[in-house]
């Protein structure tokens, strides 16, 4: 017999999860991975590669707010691995851990950037 691995999701995010099922978000999803189908982050690593996106992250969480949910322009195209990790870790702590060429971090919400 199978086991089910448990949802760490909050009851909150539970509640919204239904919308990644629907034929709204689907044609939406379809429609962002055709126009963008390069890996944003990806896109921007020095040396740029060029990895197909599989996965449509949502920029600004939008924590079940529908109008941020189907924003266009809430939307990024990502490959799994950078959706799973550094978008995740983006979107749990509030900013970027990447760095540029000189090592300091290049996002300006990032604590060392703040004045």
């Amino acid at each position: 017999m199978a086991t089910r691995t448990a949802d760490r999701r909050s009851p909150e995010a539970a509640a919204w999860r239904k919308l990644y099922k629907g034929q709204r978000w689907q044609q939406l999803r379809a429609q962002q991975l055709r126009e963008h189908p390069l890996c944003a982050y990806c896109l921007r690593m020095v040396p740029r590669r060029l990895t197909p996106a599989t996965v449509v992250h949502h920029r600004e969480p939008h924590k079940g707010d529908l109008v941020r949910f189907f924003d266009p322009a809430n939307l990024e195209s990502l490959c799994a691995p950078h959706h799973d990790g550094d978008a995740q870790s983006e979107d749990r702590i509030g900013y970027s851990t990447e760095v540029g060429a000189d090592g300091w971090p290049i996002d300006r919400k990032h604590p060392a950037n703040r004045s």
